[in-house]
Order: C-alpha cells, then structure tokens, then sequence
C-alpha cells in the first residue's frame, strides 16, 4: 500500500507542476496504465519493458535503456530501440565516463551532440547499424532509499531533440520509475533476497581468492527451465549429475549450484576426471601417505579432504576407470576414504556434482560404467540445453562477449551488423557457448584494426566467418523426394520419418542416443518409433534394468 502510495504521489506531483511540455491529460493517460500493470502478475523483465514504453511515450526517442548497477559494472535490464546484444552487455562505469557522470549526478544530464566523451551505445542504435551517428543523449540515475539503484538512459537520432527538454520532467519519471522498480523488488520472493545475500557474499569470497565470478546468461525458456531446476536442487543434499554437450557450461552450472547452496562459503573443489593418467586418478581422490608408490616422498591429501564440508565436481565422470568408480562408490555410500598406501579410515562430508558429456546410462549398458555408481550420481540428473535449442540466447551471450572484447582490446565501440545477428541465429552450434566464445574472439582480433574513435566497430556475417551446420530440417531438405501421389496421409508421414531417421542413423554412426539429441526427442520414444517404422536398430545386451536414455 505504501508503493502505492508514493506512486499517487509522484504522479500528483508530475501533474500538479507549472513546467511541463505535456498535458495533464496527456501524461495521466501515459503513466496511469503502470499502476495497472503493478497490480498483475507480470514477469519483472515485462514490468521494466512497459515502464520504458510509458517514457517514450512522455519523452518521444528513438532508444532507451534501463540499467541496474551491480558492484562496478551496469547491466542492462530492459532495452528499446537497442540492438538485442545488449542486453547481454556488462559496461564497467570505469570504462564509460558518461554513465558515470550519470551516477554521480543528482539529477538529469544532457549529453549535447558535440560532446566529447564516448557514447557507451555507438553502433548499436538499431537505426543506424554499422556506423557512429551524432545523436542527443539524456540520462537520469535511479536512487531506491536514498542508494543508487541504476540508470534511466535516453537516445534520439535528431541532435537537437533534447535541446529544450524541461529536464524536471525526466527526474520526476525517474522517480516514478525508482518506485515501480521498487514494487517489482518488494514483490519478488524472500527467497530471492537470500540468494542476493548469499550471491554477494559468494562475490566477496571470490574475490578474496582472486577468482573471476561468472554468472549464466539468457532468458529463452529452455535456460529459464535450468536456472529453476539450479535453484530447486541447489538447497538439498543430492548428488547431481548434470549432463550436456560440450561446451554448453556444465562447469558454470556446478559452480551456480555451490554457490546457491548451503555450503557455499566451503570450498568447490574440481577434478577433471579425463585429463589425469589412470594411475593418479586414485591419488588426486584420494590422498596417498608417503611410499605409497615410487615417488610419493610425502603424504598428500587428495580432492575429498580438500572439499571436506564444501562440494567435489567431478568433470568427466565418464572417463573414470573402473577400477577407481568401485573406490568412489565406497566413499558416496558411507563417507570414508582411505589414502593410497594407507589402512586407516577417515570421515569426510561432501557433496557430489558430476558431470559428463556421454550417455551414462548407454555406458552403463556397455559394460564401461557402474550402474550402482550412476544411480548414486544421478539422484538428481540435470540436463543443459545446447545453444541451438535456447534461441535468441545466443545475442545475448555474444553482446557479454563483445563487451568483454571491446575492453581487453581497448576498443570505442564494437557491435553486431544485423546480417551477422541472422547467422548466429540461424547456425547450429555444434561447439556450444565455448565456440561462440572462440568465434567471436576470432572475429575480434581478425577485424580490430578497423575500429577507430570515430567508427565503431562491427562485425558482419563475413568476419564470423561461419560454415553452415545443418539441424534436422537442413538434413531433411537433403534426402531425396520419393512420389507420395499413391499414399494416404499417414504413409506419408511414415515414409518421411523413416529417410530422417535413417539419415541420421547413419551420420551418428548408428547412435540411437546422439540422433533422439539431434531430433530433440526421447531415446525411449525414438527406440519405439523404430520398432513400429520397421527399421533395424542394432540391439546391445542389456543385463540391467533399464536405464532412461
């Protein structure tokens, strides 16, 4: 009721003031409409886009952008008129002297066209794609209880636009908005809080140890669906298997999971399980004493002691030889260990991740895999979307990568062509996050010297450089066309799922598992739409029950 009420207020005031441009009338009728949308239960991201709107429609622009500031850096949280990469963009006030002329500001600021400081949006106006345009720039900061909460920025392309704005008018909305963003905080869960309070803890803790805090970015719903599962699973006790092509960020997902947990101010210990010779796996696990083996001159605590009261991620899982996974299923089942060379027995407490790239339960099949061991890892299995199912994620995750490019290489500006927006959307990925990481990198370094302080930067589809990857539907526009004129509806339909799946069958290698990944089905579903298509399927012996693929 109090957020209502300040609400009521700064609208009164808005309205009850001699110097305004618009209307009574008129801005009743523009910023009535967000006290609606406060009482409806509305995504946050969908409260912040609709207040961005009820601006445009008080401040006529052609872009604007709502800004929340964490620690040193700003992170855009609703954008309009602004290339879609943004949103993925974290701008380091350090390195962009006009938002920090914002925050330190009381009031609004106007940024003339002839300024001199660099303009942190250059190239990515979506009017003006692949070239530095004058504009007018207006900015106000967001306080919430007397802090600065973040930044209202405002962008037109007609330099004089700006030029007689009654700048009170800005700072009243800004206030009226520090409120709605205040509303949307207050609703959002005790839960959340908790998570920010133990987030920032996490942050100090990283950065006492120098560590680089990294954060999962996106907002399809396939990434949305994994950031609830993170959450869901992160405040039990359950080991968690999280499985995932490579390169999709199963170590990020690891590392989400600690840190939302209980144990998060106890250390998270890594071990990648395939780049150890199988003759040290035992020791980095376990410990060895002295004499244990030739060179082992001194006692040395393995992976588990480390992580005693903290989390082991065990990256992968699958390459574990067998004659170590009975070992760890010792120490999962009852908590002790021993060192190599050692009798004696001792305690430790710690949660297992696990995380693999292979079909575990296929392994399991195969006879490479403990099924005892993998029911024990996955009493909790979490699965990380490719990037070609998460959309338009991937301008997102390529806006935090340029961004964080355009300050190593010291660069103005650096921004996306929309013909290189269109080939990262339309590519398959097969290398996930971690090739689009490498390829905008490349990318970079290819194309650096074409920036200058008056040119942004940006890169087209041709400096990407990418070959096509073709999905199912590329694949299916391959196989050749048979005559249908003679075959019912369903026939038809058959015929077309058996040359798709034969097709694919054959490029995986008869893979049941890789193909029902690439069709985006499951491999129980898939085993079944086999059976009844009449296609053969190379059968393995299975002398387990079965295991889900």
């Amino acid at each position: 009721m109090v957020i209502f009420t300040t609400l009521f207020l700064v609208m009164k005031t808005q309205l009850l003031s001699k110097r305004r441009s618009m209307t009574a009338t008129a801005m009743l009728a523009t910023l009535l409409p967000l006290l609606d949308d406060l009482s409806r239960d509305l995504p946050q991201t969908e409260h912040y886009r609709r207040l961005l709107l009820a601006l445009r429609g008080c401040l006529p622009c052609d872009a604007l952008a709502l800004l929340r500031l964490e620690g040193e850096q700003l992170v855009p949280v609703a954008v309009l008129g602004l290339s879609p990469d943004t949103l993925g963009r974290r701008f380091k006030v350090a390195e962009h002297p006009r938002l920090a002329a914002l925050l330190a500001s009381s009031g609004a600021t106007r940024f003339a066209a002839n300024c001199g400081l660099p303009d942190p949006y250059d190239g990515l106006v979506e009017s003006t794609p692949g070239r530095l345009q004058v504009h007018d720039c207006l900015g106000c900061a967001l306080y919430i209880d007397n802090r600065p909460w973040g930044l209202l920025t405002l962008d037109s392309l007609d330099p004089a636009r700006f030029g007689h704005i009654d700048l009170p008018s800005l700072e009243a909305f800004t206030r009226l908005a520090a409120a709605t963003v205040k509303a949307c905080e207050r609703m959002s869960s005790l839960t959340r809080q908790a998570e920010d309070e133990r987030r920032l803890a996490e942050t100090w803790r990283q950065a006492a140890h120098c560590v680089p805090s990294q954060e999962l970015i996106g907002n399809s719903e396939a990434h949305q669906h994994l950031v609830k599962e993170i959450e869901l699973v992160a405040g039990s006790h359950l080991a968690v298997l999280i499985s995932g092509e490579t390169g999709v960020g199963k170590e990020l997902v690891a590392q989400a999971i600690h840190r939302q947990s209980a144990r998060w101010n106890n250390p998270l210990i890594s071990l990648n399980c395939a780049a150890l010779p199988e003759a040290l796996v035992e020791s980095e696990l376990f410990g060895h004493v002295r004499g244990a083996f030739s060179g082992a001159t001194g006692a040395r605590g393995g992976k588990f002691e480390l992580a005693d009261g903290g989390t082991l991620f065990l990256d992968e899982i699958g390459e574990l030889p067998l004659s170590v996974q009975a070992k760890l299923l010792r120490v999962l089942q009852n908590g002790q260990l021993q060192r190599l060379g050692s009798d004696r027995e001792q305690r430790v407490d710690v949660r297992i991740i696990a995380a693999t790239n292979r079909d575990l339960a296929e392994e399991v099949r195969a006879g490479r895999f403990r099924a005892d061991l993998y029911h024990r890892l996955s009493a909790y299995p979490l699965r990380v979307p490719a990037l070609r199912e998460r959309g338009r994620d991937v301008l997102l995750l390529a806006g935090y990568f340029l961004e964080q490019g355009r300050a190593r290489l010291q660069l103005h500006s650096l921004g996306l062509t929309p013909d290189a927006r269109e080939v990262l959307l339309a590519y398959d990925w097969p290398g996930n996050v971690r090739e689009l990481e490498h390829l905008i990198g490349r990318a970079m370094l290819r194309t650096r010297t074409r920036g200058t302080p008056t040119m942004p930067l940006q890169l087209s589809a041709a400096d990407l450089g990418l070959t096509t990857v073709l999905s199912p539907i590329g694949i299916a526009a391959q196989i050749p066309e048979r005559d249908h004129s003679h075959d019912g509806l369903r026939e038809a339909v058959d015929a077309y799922q058996r040359q798709l799946i034969e097709t694919l069958l054959q490029r995986n290698n008869g893979n049941l598992s890789a193909t029902a990944r690439t069709l985006q089905i499951d491999r129980g579903n898939l085993h079944r739409l086999t059976r009844r298509l009449g296609l053969a399927v190379q059968s393995k012996p299975n002398y387990l029950p079965d295991i889900p693929g």
